[in-house]
């Protein structure tokens, strides 16, 4: 996937590429995984939900008290590879994380089926649905993380 614009296309392997913030964009609550100083590991971070904390904010204080170095946002493309309305909404919000902090490089990872992906293995896991509810955010977003450094190489 393709950076966004006015951000240098950096590799995932390199140290000071560490930590990545990935970021899942839902409508109504925003899960956020986290790879660790060299990233070696990767782990859930938190869950914003929309009704009670501005995103933007809550995000740009995580990169501070983090360091983070790359903002990874899943990008919800359609299962043929295109963008639809979705896709545009979180581009938006990808627009508006780099005004909130900029010279912060932002890449999109593609998340098709991240949070049924998360799903099955938190079940897997003895989740029960209703168990998956608050943290279901947080595995999608740590299979978008996952699956994008898998794809760096």
């Amino acid at each position: 996937m393709p950076p966004h614009p006015g951000t240098a296309k950096t590799s995932p392997l390199s140290a000071e590429l560490h930590p990545i913030l990935a970021i899942d964009h839902g409508q109504a609550r925003i899960g956020l995984a986290a790879t660790d100083l060299l990233g070696i590991a990767a782990h859930p971070v938190e869950t914003i939900h929309l009704e009670k904390t501005d995103p933007l904010e809550r995000i740009a204080e995580i990169v501070r008290e983090r360091e983070v170095k790359l903002l990874l946002l899943g990008l919800p493309l359609r299962l043929d590879g295109s963008e639809g309305t979705s896709a545009q909404r979180v581009r938006l919000f990808g627009d508006e994380l780099v005004e909130k902090i900029p010279g912060l490089p932002l890449e999109y990872g593609d998340e098709r089926l991240s949070t049924t992906s998360a799903s099955e293995k938190l079940r897997a896991a003895g989740k029960s649905a209703r168990q998956q509810k608050n943290i279901i955010d947080q595995a999608a977003a740590l299979e978008i993380l996952n699956d994008w450094l898998e794809e760096q190489g």
